[in-house]
């Protein structure tokens, strides 16, 4: 066993609290087109997934086309609830000073928004410097969450063994690809998605950022321990 070398985040729910608007904003727009779900329905379908793979979901679920401009509208209404509501997750700013400066380990961001989204939400919330050059979207790989590709394109393109990257996840989707990908998933329980569901897909539970470091860093020294036997 290896140390671990990287440590890919998610974006939305993880580093921004992105998540709570989105779910709200679409739960509302898919009402009036007469398809109502739950906020556990909504999220167990599309939380996690691509912008590609929630619109065809979503013209799946309606059983008819979506009418034109509804996706444009629905990106537009979130952005202007991102420019007034959008924060960091609580902890996470410090969590990441402690993992970046503290532990000295590499980060980078692996996410299904694609890069105008991801300018956004990072840019709005002072988090984009902490990862500028080191962020990746779905729209670089040919499959999305959850498969395993974007979370093995962000190591092969950070130069690292896929055995020595763990990621922090917050939806069943993104745990299902990191284990796909070999890797050790953080799923972090203090979202939307419930425990026990990113358990089941295989992820190692925590509910407050603050215990995400320390977490890491026992990893880091069992792993470093199993290599010096």
């Amino acid at each position: 066993m290896s140390a671990v070398e990287l440590v890919i985040f998610d974006c939305d729910g993880v580093l921004v609290d992105s998540e709570v608007l989105a779910v709200r904003i679409e739960r509302e727009m898919l009402a009036e087109l007469g398809w109502e779900l739950t906020q556990d329905e909504h999220v167990s379908r599309f939380l996690g997934t691509s912008q590609a793979t929630f619109e065809r979901k979503l013209q799946e679920g309606l059983g008819r086309p979506v009418p034109e401009g509804w996706f444009e509208l629905q990106r537009e209404t979130l952005f202007r609830a991102f420019d007034t509501e959008l924060t960091a997750v609580s902890g996470l700013p410090d969590a990441l000073g402690v993992i970046q400066d503290e532990l000295g380990l590499t980060t980078c961001v692996a996410s299904s928004g694609d890069h105008a989204k991801l300018s956004k939400t990072l840019g709005h919330t002072g988090l984009h410097p902490r990862f500028e050059g080191r962020i990746f979207s779905a729209t670089e790989v040919q499959h999305g969450k959850p498969a395993p590709d974007l979370f093995l394109h962000a190591a092969d393109r950070m130069g690292v063994d896929p055995a020595k990257c763990v990621v922090v996840e917050d939806s069943r989707y993104g745990v299902q690809a990191a284990v796909a990908a070999g890797m050790h998933a953080y799923g972090f329980a203090g979202g939307l998605t419930p425990r026990a569901w990113l358990e089941d897909a295989g992820a190692e539970t925590f509910e407050r950022m603050v215990e995400l470091p320390e977490r890491i860093r026992s990893r880091q020294g069992q792993r470093v321990t199993a290599d010096t036997i």
